[in-house]
């Protein structure tokens, strides 16, 4: 029988490929809005980041999501998904 393929992501935060099921999917509506996806089936543009705190930040601090989304997020928003992870 042969081997299950495990789909691989990359964190924007450190850059690392990892399983998708290790790492939380932020995604991007067509409606243009931004939220987490724990489930990972919702639909719209998704970038992936590492479930640890210091991945988030560094992401955030090089606007890594800002350059995955092509728009502006707002403090609000990034306070809002720091909650969440």
């Amino acid at each position: 029988m042969a081997e299950k393929k495990i789909p691989l992501r990359k964190c924007i935060g450190c850059g690392e490929m990892k399983p998708k099921k290790e790492l939380i999917r932020v995604v991007k509506s067509p409606e243009g809005e931004i939220s987490v996806d724990l489930t990972g089936k919702k639909s719209g543009r998704g970038a992936y980041i590492c479930h640890c705190k210091d991945c988030f930040l560094k992401a955030q601090k090089s606007k890594r999501l800002e350059r995955s989304f092509s728009t502006q997020i707002s403090e609000e928003i990034y306070n809002q998904m720091l909650s969440e992870l």
